[in-house]
């Protein structure tokens, strides 16, 4: 893994952590991180993409 992918989901990765301890239940834990982590897998090759990395 390259060093763009590492920070890019660190970042991700660092806010997730920060927001889904608020959740109680595990299944909306699960169900955010699901999302993000999606949403991450989709927008780094787009970002990668616009900045020419």
């Amino acid at each position: 893994m390259d060093f763009t992918a590492m920070a890019f989901y660190a970042l991700v990765c660092g806010g997730l952590g920060a927001v889904v301890p608020r959740f109680d239940r595990f299944w909306i834990r699960f169900g955010v991180a699901a999302l993000v982590g999606i949403a991450a897998a989709a927008v780094l090759p787009l970002l990668r993409g616009v900045l020419g990395i």
